[in-house]
Formats: C-alpha cells, sequence, structure tokens
C-alpha cells in the first residue's frame, strides 16, 4: 500500500510529541512492506526535491515551514502526483488537513487525520480540518473528547494509542533495583513536587526513586528534594535513551505519573509494560488514568497523601519486569489498528485493490 503522509514539521524538525507518534507510524509501515512518501517542508539539502532516508520519501512542498501559503497551495497536486492509496495527515498545522482533503479528493482516496492535540484554531480552513477527513484518530479519549466537543463527527473519531515494542522490552536486562521512577521533560507541566511530597511521607520507609527527564525546572526540583531531606534516596538521571529508560524501568517496581497536562503518557505505558505497578495522579488536562482504571496494578490519585497510601499498598505487590496485559500496544498491534482502518475506508470507497 502506498500511503501519503502529511506533516508541515517532520522529527527533524521538530521533536516533539505528534511528530514522533507519525514518525513511529511511518518507520512501522516501511517495515511491514508499504509504501511511505510524506509531504512536508524541506529539511533537507534545498537543492534536491525529494529525499529519502530509511525507506521513507520525503516531498520538500515548500523549502521552509514557515512557507505556510505555499504549503497550502502546492500540497494537493503533490498529493496527486503520488497516486496513494490513502492519505494519512497529521494536525500539528490544522489548515494543511483542508489541504490534503483537496489532495485525497483529486487522488480518489480517503482522508485519515491523526490528531494528537485537540487545539482546532480559528479560521475556515482551520475548522474545515475538523470536518474534511474521512476519520479522525486521536491517542486518547480525552483528546477524542475535546474534539467531539468541538464540532467532529462522533462516527468519524476513534482512538489509537501510541505503542511500545516488546521485543525490545524482552531483548533488555534490568539495571540496578530501583523502586520508584518517573519520566517526563521538567518544564511547567511536570508537576513532580507532588511526588515529591508523597515520598517525603515515607520517610520511614526503604524506598529509592530515579527521575528521568531533563528541562527548565530541574534545579528547582532538586532544590525541592534537598529542602525536604530526601535528596539522598533520588536520582535525577537526566535525559536517557530508550534502551537505557528500558532497562530501569523493567527492576523498578512503581511508576508514578503526576504531570498536569498529557495527551498521552508514553513513559508511563513502557513503564507498565515493563511490568511497573502505576500510580496516576488525576488531573483534568491528562489521559493518563486512561492506562490504569480497572487494572489491579494500578492506583488513581487526587492528592499527595493518597499518592503515598498507593504507593505503600503497590509495594505490597509481586514484582514483575514484563507485563503481558499489554501486549496490545505493541507497535506491531498498533500498526494493524491503522491498516484495518485504511482498508476499511478504501472499502468505503469502493476501492478494492
Amino acid at each position: 500500500m502506498r500511503v501519503a503522509m502529511v506533516t508541515l514539521e517532520t522529527v527533524h524538525q521538530r521533536d516533539a510529541a505528534p511528530q514522533r507518534r507519525l514518525d513511529r507510524i511511518a518507520g512501522s509501515l516501511v517495515e511491514r512492506g508499504h509504501d511511505v512518501h510524506v509531504f512536508c517542508a524541506q529539511w533537507w539539502d534545498k537543492k534536491i526535491d525529494t529525499f529519502e532516508r530509511e525507506g521513507i520519501t520525503y516531498h520538500g512542498v515548500v523549502r521552509s515551514a514557515e512557507s505556510t501559503r505555499g504549503f497550502l497551495l502546492g500540497l494537493p497536486l503533490a498529493i496527486n502526483s503520488c497516486d496513494p492509496d490513502v492519505v494519512h495527515a497529521g494536525a500539528t498545522y490544522p489548515p494543511a488537513i483542508a489541504a490534503a482533503s483537496v489532495g485525497a479528493t483529486l487522488a480518489r482516496v480517503p482522508l485519515l487525520t491523526d490528531w494528537y492535540d485537540p487545539t482546532v484554531g480559528d479560521g475556515f480552513l482551520a475548522r474545515r480540518g475538523l470536518s474534511a477527513p474521512d476519520r479522525i484518530v486521536t491517542p486518547s479519549r480525552l483528546v477524542r473528547t475535546r474534539l467531539r466537543e468541538q464540532g467532529a463527527a462522533a462516527d468519524r473519531t476513534g482512538v489509537v494509542p501510541n505503542s511500545v515494542d516488546f521485543e525490545l522490552i524482552r531483548e533488555t536486562e534490568p539495571a540496578d533495583e530501583r523502586h520508584i521512577v518517573y519520566a517526563r521533560g521538567l518544564d511547567e507541566g511536570a508537576n513532580l513536587e507532588s511526588l515529591l511530597l508523597g515520598l517525603a511521607e515515607l520517610r520511614e520507609f526503604d524506598w529509592s526513586a530515579t527521575v528521568i527527564g531533563d528541562g527548565p525546572r530541574r534545579n528547582e526540583y532538586e532544590q525541592q528534594a534537598r529542602d525536604l531531606r530526601i535528596d539522598d534516596r533520588i536520582t535525577f538521571a537526566g535525559e536517557l535513551d530508550r534502551e537505557e529508560r528500558v532497562a530501569i524501568y523493567r527492576n523498578a517496581h512503581v511508576f508514578v505519573q503526576t504531570a498536569r497536562q498529557c495527551r498521552f503518557p508514553t513513559e508511563l505505558l513502557w513503564g507498565l509494560a515493563c511490568g511497573c505497578v502505576g500510580i496516576v495522579e488525576y488531573h483534568v488536562d491528562s489521559s493518563a488514568h486512561e492506562l490504569v482504571e480497572g487494572r489491579e496494578r494500578g492506583f488513581r490519585t487526587t492528592s499527595e497523601s493518597e499518592l503515598a497510601d498507593a504507593i505503600r499498598e503497590a509495594g505490597e505487590m509481586d514484582s514483575k519486569t514484563i507485563d503481558e496485559e499489554f501486549a496490545g500496544f505493541d507497535r506491531g498491534i498498533v500498526l494493524e489498528q491503522y491498516l484495518d482502518l485504511y482498508r476499511e475506508l478504501r472499502k468505503q470507497y469502493g476501492i478494492l485493490r
């Protein structure tokens, strides 16, 4: 199947969650033998209109991501010239969805939109980006609900989560034991203070914790740990690559998620798949609770004292280094969800090949 993917900026220009999600999908499609063409602003040698990397063909619709008008004007014909079987558009720049819908119409193929963030924006093109797709996919029920509140048709929206690599998990040896782990960029939304205050209530217990991630509030959080006199039991590990994170998760007992905003808790998912007990502090703008609801090895809390109680209760549970209950989030199975959607939409269009 030939898939035309649309994103003004790729991970090579902006390393953010929506771009990483599309990049994972594109890579998985290529590994499965599909033909992937990404229509974007150029990020390579400007003398070359197309560029191939790791099996993905990138088409430079415009020279710079700042040329949004040119991107909108050039995208429909660019998509049509690719002769795709389906168009898969990211929603980081909603007006581009409207342009992608014109390209899909010209090519007589369906349009699926991956809407990671529920921010639609103002103006006709932005609103058209919400109504034009044949199907809208979101990473969580939270994002789906927010889009429906803004006018997205219920029967055109669905949830496909982020994925993890179970093969990598199985092949990675557990690192030194850590009782508690937290992983996120340490910015304004991290809310690490909830975990630190919860841990301060557990001074009389034997525990160690690792904080993975970096950001503008790291120094502030390190100082708070010192002020609470628990800094000798907390390791601020900074940024780690995926293999290093998985090694820590596999030998940790509890993964704590306290962030105030989260479209999809990817690191929490990795931790749960690695056998961690999940503890999530509920926030109205976070979807993290969706991964622990109804699960025996999961807790939802609303305060530091509840978080401390959950850590104590989690300590009574068996330790695991992998949890097959989350095998349904493996990258191959999640990819099949996308492929099933492609086939379903093509069938609706009367395309049987």
